[in-house]
């Protein structure tokens, strides 16, 4: 016989959540066979330790850096080494000056560049320099290498200058430095901390050529977006070379614009004038300095060097996340133990242990043998929630900490919530005299408006602190915002269809004691009409609780029904007795 058609769609549930488990597994499972994935969360600083940076600025001549400027470089360091806000990453300021950054467990080599990185770039007019050839993408997409040799200016004008390319800021004290000036001595020049308004002499990063540049006249903080990507010429091809590719904001796309109009002004395809170059200016070494082969008005230019694709993504993802306002070195790097500990882990465990042990205690007390439904329903939903977990401490860096271990414990009561609004809507509809299959289906109905409402607040608010909040409130909201939508993914493809799959049982259909489902002793059955249907054996207490009860059920349709009979009934025996 040809299933019902709750059950067919029962058994499509149940088969959905059984492939949904299985592909977990084999993600997870592939990510510990082939990379970096474990079968265990990553636990987060306050259980497991992890690595201390403490981050000193480099400032000249004796100044001090601002509140708001180490407020500003917290907010960005935090950023780049907690970008999904879920590693547990804690970065703070250490007295007026320093910051402090610690990551649990061992952080890769990729993070602590970043870290260690401080990245303030400036974008700096070429003055004069000397070395091999530059390219610049315009916004034609032409790409011409333009020759850039060192040549010695003449004559020194005296007038103030008028932008950046101004001959008259070099002097001849500072062209008699820059001549003397050998790229071997950068490591020990403190040209990452020049100020901005006045002219950098300065090498590229391979310390092999060496640049005279103009003060700064793009700001990195203007930079709202760097990808990583490969080079492509006029036609589209591809070149194999990696370059980071910028997005700046409104003010840094009007700057740039002003800039390579003027720059354009001097780039001639037979020219050497180094002044047609503009230099990007990473912590004080020229990172690249192109040609300007057309004016670039779109505010997205493309820096290109000697990148491969973990040095451009690297610094991508340094620029996207905004330049320091100050330069910082590290001060110091070591390794810290967990401030919390293996003991708290254990008794979060254990927390959640007695948390779950009473909800099966009353479920079982309260629902007899449908209370196990609910705690099948639970281990489901365990299952998904520690799959899930895995596999975002491999792909995020998500890290459980003792904030989201509350944020599990937690869930267990939001999730048995949801059945138990379900199982009452279903008595409900016993008590109103369906069958039980037809009271789990009208029950469904009923109780999914309430469960996806109930859900939807929980989510909102774990959204909302979410990015409002930092550190391990972050880590909770993030928790309890994967629980909440894991919870409503069981009752729709467990908790119902199992429900219907019993609902067919003799056990459950029959209404035996034990069930949970006992008409008796659920008590009067509603047949509507001010009427209720009571099982055979009920006492004469509970029949008359059963006619107040049927009284207040009355709809209005009814009550005037009632009133009417009555009304008839009176006239009736009034003419009766006055014949």
């Amino acid at each position: 016989m040809a299933k019902s058609s709750p059950a067919r769609n029962a058994s499509r549930s149940l088969t959905w959540l059984g492939v949904i488990v299985v592909a977990l597994v084999l993600v997870l499972g592939g990510g510990v066979l082939f990379s970096s994935a474990s079968w265990a969360p990553k636990l987060g600083l306050d259980l497991e330790g992890g690595t201390e940076i403490i981050l000193a600025p480099q400032l000249a001549g004796g100044q001090k850096v601002t509140a708001d400027e180490l407020n500003q470089a917290v907010s960005i360091i935090r950023e780049r080494v907690n970008a999904s806000g879920v590693s547990e990453a804690q970065v703070s300021t250490q007295g007026s000056d320093n910051i402090v950054v610690s990551i649990p467990g061992t952080p890769d080599q990729a993070t602590l560049n970043r870290i260690k990185s401080s990245s303030k770039l400036e974008l700096r007019p070429v003055l004069l320099t000397g070395g091999p050839t530059n390219t610049f993408v315009g916004s034609n997409g032409k790409t011409t290498a333009y020759p850039s040799p060192a040549p010695t200016l003449q004559s020194t004008p005296t007038a103030k200058p008028t932008n950046g390319s101004d001959t008259s800021w070099v002097t001849p004290a500072l062209q008699a430095e820059y001549d003397a000036f050998k790229c071997s001595s950068l490591k020990n020049a403190t040209t990452n901390i020049a100020p901005e308004d006045k002219p950098l002499i300065t090498c590229d990063d391979d310390l092999s050529v060496k640049y005279l540049l103009g003060p700064v006249e793009v700001e990195g903080s203007d930079i709202s977006n760097a990808t990583a990507g490969i080079v492509t010429d006029s036609s589209g091809n591809t070149t194999g070379q990696w370059a980071v590719n910028l997005v700046f904001n409104g003010q840094g796309t009007k700057d740039f614009t002003n800039v390579s109009e003027r720059l354009y002004g001097f780039y001639s395809a037979d020219s050497t004038d180094p002044r047609a170059q503009f230099a990007f200016v990473l912590d004080g070494k020229v990172l690249s300095a192109p040609a300007m082969q057309g004016a670039i008005t779109n505010g997205k230019p493309q820096i290109t060097g000697s990148f491969d694709q973990t040095s451009a993504q690297s610094l991508a993802d340094q620029l996207k996340f905004g330049a320091l306002p100050v330069s910082f070195k590290v001060q110091s790097s070591d390794t810290i133990s967990a401030t919390l500990g293996s003991a708290q882990l254990l008794s979060g465990l254990i927390a959640g242990a007695i948390g779950l042990l009473l909800v099966v205690i009353y479920t079982l007390f309260q629902y007899r043998l449908l209370g196990l439904v609910t705690i099948t329903s639970l281990v489901v939903a365990a299952l998904l929630t520690y799959l899930v977990i895995a596999i975002l401490s491999w792909r995020i860096d998500y890290r459980l900490s003792l904030a989201g271990v509350a944020g599990l414990i937690v869930a267990i009561g939001f999730t048995a919530d949801s059945f138990i609004v379900y199982f009452e809507r279903i008595r409900d509809e016993l008590r109103d005299g369906r069958s039980l299959e037809s009271a789990v289906e009208a029950g469904w109905k009923r109780a999914r408006r309430t469960i996806y409402a109930s859900k939807s607040t929980n989510l909102l608010a774990a959204i909302v602190l979410y990015v409002l909040a930092v550190g391990n409130v972050q880590g909770f909201a993030f928790t309890l915002g994967v629980t909440t939508v894991l919870d409503v993914l069981i009752v729709i493809l467990f908790t119902h269809p199992t429900l219907q799959l019993l609902a067919r049982t003799r056990f459950f259909s029959s209404g035996n004691r034990w069930s949970g489902l006992d008409p008796t002793a659920l008590g009067a059955v509603y047949r509507g009409a001010a009427q209720f249907r009571t099982a055979p054996g009920v006492s004469d207490s509970k029949r008359a609780a059963s006619g107040k009860e049927a009284e207040r059920r009355q709809t209005i349709a009814e009550r005037k029904q009632a009133e009417l009979v009555a009304s008839g009934g009176s006239d009736a025996k009034k003419d009766e007795k006055e014949s």
